[in-house]
């Protein structure tokens, strides 16, 4: 993908191209990139105040980006008195159903491998207890500060450990609540963009004052909250150059972490590009051919990254479907979740989740630990490698899908035997110019389709 003009267009980021990315020098970020890519599938959650309304994050609060963000704000045309009802939302946000415990069930049964949780999105509300800022999850305005799970972010990464679960900490660089970042008597008239109220370079003290405050939210969420495996950064657009120049010094508060908290800690600095991203981020998008750098797709169950009230979710056979193209393609899937503003993980979500977790109790071994493998992904064929075996897994569209007793794979190197992952069955195959056809045994042809049939081909 050639370098993107707009950062952020419709909430969606685009995402930095192979040319952009800088392999890592650290022998220990390397090791922990191969890590990486083993794992292929995380649970991402978006979850704050805004679930409350059921609208797009924060996203509502920019005049930049009203066009598209506020297509559900139906119940006023001042947006000014809607921007102070949204940061007064913090005074209702009580999600007394939340039970961590439960999430981190469901999210080992559905087959995750690490979670991505929002530590704070762009509106500055933080779901730890900081001591940066009264707009906090723990802050004495919001009606959850005195429950046992006040501090969102320590009981579910503690719950998700105890699952098996690596830790990553979404956490958005820019802050539309700090008095740093949109200062007040500093506003650009009525219409504010998402990037700071003022320039930089013409106020560097107010600046600096915001590099301050990230590098200690940042190193908080860093030493007093377990291991963090991965430091997951949105909000693009505060950079080095850019539309406005908003240098953060990001490398001072990675470098600090992994010094003295976090040695194993990867950075991904989202379309920045650099030596912080150590990878690359699609969103709400699988790239048309495969990347042979590390990466990451977050696409949404639903269609939301928050909660929606009326959204509709993905079924297991949606799911798998992605799952098996980003693989195929080399890359890991980050499925977002919104949960609902009781706390509680949306019922349709929830199942598909263990839908998919079921799938992949069967056939994971075609998707953890794999590497990519030409063909790489055909439409009806993803393949992996694992060593010196290769997985072709063959998709049906739906349900309906004929089932041909005959299957061609066009995989045109050599293989001295096939067989099917969930039965073990040997199979038996003929070759052409084009590939094989595998013909599957008569048990395979009787019923509805299934999501895939999955085959196991030794290469020696």
């Amino acid at each position: 993908m050639s370098e993107t003009v707009h950062e952020v267009e419709n909430g969606v980021h685009n995402y930095s191209s192979e040319s952009e990315w800088v392999k890592p020098t650290d022998p220990v970020t390397l090791e922990r990139l191969e890590w990486f890519q083993d794992q292929k599938l995380a649970l991402m959650m978006h979850w704050g105040p805004y679930s409350q309304i059921g609208m797009v994050e924060s996203w509502t609060l920019s005049d930049e980006d009203g066009d598209w963000a506020r297509n559900d704000v139906d119940w006023t045309d001042d947006y000014e008195e809607m921007k102070r009802e949204y940061f007064a939302l913090n005074k209702t946000f009580n999600p007394i159903r939340f039970e961590p415990e439960k999430w981190a069930e469901v999210a080992a049964e559905g087959g995750f491998k690490y979670l991505i949780f929002t530590t704070k999105h762009h509106d500055g509300f933080c779901m730890w207890d900081t001591h940066t800022t009264d707009y906090r999850i723990t802050g004495k305005e919001t009606p959850f500060h005195a429950h046992r799970y006040a501090d969102i972010c320590k009981n579910v990464f503690d719950a998700f450990r105890d699952k098996g679960l690596a830790i990553a900490t979404y956490f958005s660089k820019a802050d539309w609540n700090t008095p740093y970042y949109w200062a007040p008597g500093m506003e650009r008239g009525r219409h504010m963009w998402r990037g700071p109220s003022y320039n930089p370079a013409e106020h560097p003290s107010m600046w600096e004052k915001f590099v301050q405050f990230t590098h200690e939210q940042i190193m908080e969420l860093m030493t007093r909250y377990g291991r963090i495996d991965i430091l997951w950064l949105d909000a693009g657009w505060v950079r080095d150059g850019g539309k406005v120049n908003q240098d953060i010094r990001l490398g001072e508060v990675v470098e600090r972490a992994r010094q003295t908290s976090q040695p194993w800690l990867l950075s991904a600095d989202r379309t920045v590009g650099g030596a912080y991203e150590n990878y690359v981020t699609p969103e709400q998008t699988i790239p048309d051919r495969p990347l042979h750098v590390p990466w990451e797709s977050c696409i949404t169950i639903g269609t939301s990254f928050s909660f929606g009230f009326e959204d509709k979710y993905k079924s297991a056979r949606q799911l798998v479907h992605i799952l098996m193209e980003v693989v195929a393609k080399g890359g890991n899937l980050a499925l977002n979740v919104g949960p609902q503003p009781d706390g509680r993980l949306p019922k349709g979500a929830v199942k598909s989740m263990k839908d998919l977790g079921a799938w992949m109790k069967v056939f994971g071994e075609a998707v953890y630990g794999t590497r990519i493998c030409a063909p790489y992904y055909t439409g009806d064929c993803a393949f992996t490698r694992k060593g010196d075996t290769v997985y072709c897994t063959y998709l049906y569209a739906n349900e309906n899908s004929p089932v041909s007793g005959q299957i061609r794979i066009p995989y045109t190197e050599a293989v001295t035997g096939i067989e099917l992952v969930d039965t073990g069955e040997s199979v038996f195959y003929t070759r052409d110019q084009e590939g094989i056809i595998v013909h599957l045994p008569e048990s395979q042809l009787n019923g509805a389709a299934p999501i895939a049939h999955v085959f196991r081909m030794a290469t020696k």
